[in-house]
């Protein structure tokens, strides 16, 4: 305690732990002094913005939910209200047995509500199409603990509308597999009409009808891009940001906590009052060994996914025709290297139209030799990809490969109870919280409110001392 002002340290400069030291100098004000602490030579972790042909393009997360507030309040509470952008266009398509196929409507993380419109699409085959109306006669599934979206899914729709719906839109989003999935934490809707509901295409058209018809687009940007929100949060917060400092060590004080960061020869001991981790699970992990050893078995065990990026930006005359959609995903199914492409600068017209600037996601769960490859390799795949599905013709006029190892975390199954035992040991301990997208979400917003969450635990104790 520094005369009457609390020091809190933050481990991890990411949106979370940004976010959380902006949410304790707005509640906290003079009460407190925030120090944030992150390994690396930045902060944004997986936000991160830089140019490619001269545009700036999102190097990870390019868009957030538009529909759950936390993160285009933060936005615009940092002074980038006017900033924020909305898509020119969310129509997305799926790579599926040899052709670009739209979305079928009405679909919910890929569940179907519609027949008609999943026969239009063409995604799946006469006989998988057969198979799906049988969900309306089969005896309920009956789902009385979490389960495999896989399990479930197979069990009431067959094995193509997994394979060829869900399984793409869950894998841009964790990059995951379904058969490890947790139904409850990545399609919380979907497992309620599990427990509820004996058909799923019955539940999905409720669900469907049940959506407000005037929300407004479903993400939005910035127009910097996503990664020019970080530094706009610590600049608002007030924070001290160290950026190159690695937490070694997290342990009891007499008063709060000690943080031992640098090397092994030369540490610096670091004393909090509370302390906020906002790192992954893993570090987390270790970090709360000693303390919260407890937290620490359960958070050692969330897995995560590691991924690349590779943006190309052509010249408009490369496609035969201009891309009118913001993407599409691929299924596993299909067996090819990319899971997903954007096409940015159609996606975010805001970008121009000079060029046209594509993202292609490579590497799932299980897929790491895919990574293993070096940048021109990936870059070459990429351009494959836009050879093979778009007919692109040319070499593009600039490239970059971003690497994301470790950084999706991975929803298994029984992850909303292992969250609550993190939460539980860890709320034991005075002075202490976790935040991040290990724990409700891998989203800007989820893990904003993660971050109010534990800035507000933190508050409370300070407050109540």
């Amino acid at each position: 305690m520094e005369g009457n002002r609390a020091h809190v340290v933050i481990v991890g400069g990411g949106i979370s732990g940004l976010a959380a030291a902006w949410h304790l100098n707005q509640t906290g004000g003079d009460r407190v002094r925030v120090t944030v602490l992150e390994g690396s030579p930045r902060i944004g972790g997986k936000l991160h913005a830089t140019e490619v042909a001269g545009v700036m393009v999102d190097a990870g997360a390019e868009s957030m939910l538009a529909r759950r507030p936390e993160g285009k309040d933060l936005a615009k509470a940092v002074g980038l209200g006017d900033d924020l952008v909305s898509p020119g266009t969310i129509s997305s398509s799926i790579y599926s047995r040899g052709a670009l196929r739209a979305m079928p409507k009405g679909q919910v993380m890929g569940v179907p509500s519609d027949l008609t419109e999943l026969a239009k699409s063409g995604l799946i085959s006469p006989g998988g199409l057969l198979r799906v109306p049988l969900d309306q006669v089969l005896p309920a599934t009956l789902v009385r603990t979490d389960v495999s979206v896989a399990a479930y899914i197979r069990a009431r729709l067959g094995a193509e509308v997994l394979e060829r719906l869900v399984e793409p839109l869950l894998g841009g989003v964790y990059a995951g597999r379904s058969d490890m999935l947790s139904l409850e934490a990545t399609m919380p809707r979907v497992a309620i009409a599990a427990r509820t509901e004996r058909s799923l295409l019955n539940a999905t058209r409720e669900i469907v009808q049940e959506a407000p018809k005037d929300a407004g687009p479903v993400f939005t940007s910035l127009r910097g891009g996503l990664g020019s929100l970080p530094e706009a949060v610590a600049k608002a917060s007030g924070a001290e940001i160290r950026t190159g400092v690695t937490v070694r060590e997290l342990e009891r004080a007499e008063h709060g906590w000690r943080l031992v960061t640098g090397s092994v020869p030369r540490p610096e001991v670091i004393e909090a009052d509370a302390v906020i981790v906002a790192v992954p699970a893993a570090p987390a992990a270790r970090l709360l060994r000693a303390e919260a050893p407890k937290a620490a078995a359960e958070l050692a065990r969330v897995e995560y996914a590691s991924m690349a990026i590779v943006t190309l930006a052509y010249q408009p005359y490369a496609f035969p025709e201009r891309p009118t959609g913001s993407g599409y995903l691929v299924p596993p199914v299909e067996d090819r290297p990319v899971k997903a492409a954007t096409f940015s600068s159609i996606k975010w017209p805001h970008l121009g139209d000079d060029l046209i600037v594509v993202r292609c996601s490579i590497g799932r769960v299980g897929e790491e030799h895919l990574l293993q490859r070096d940048d021109s390799e990936l870059v070459s795949l990429a351009m494959a990809e836009m050879t093979d599905v778009m007919g692109v013709r040319g070499l593009p006029v600039d490239s970059r490969v971003t690497r994301w190892g470790g950084a999706l975390p991975q929803y298994n199954v029984g992850h909303l109870d292992r969250v609550a035992r993190v939460r539980a040991a860890v709320a034991v301990q005075a002075g202490l919280a976790v935040c991040g997208a290990a724990y409700d979400g891998l989203g800007i917003p989820a893990c904003v409110s993660t971050a109010r969450t534990a800035a507000a635990r933190i508050l409370g104790e300070l407050t109540h001392d």
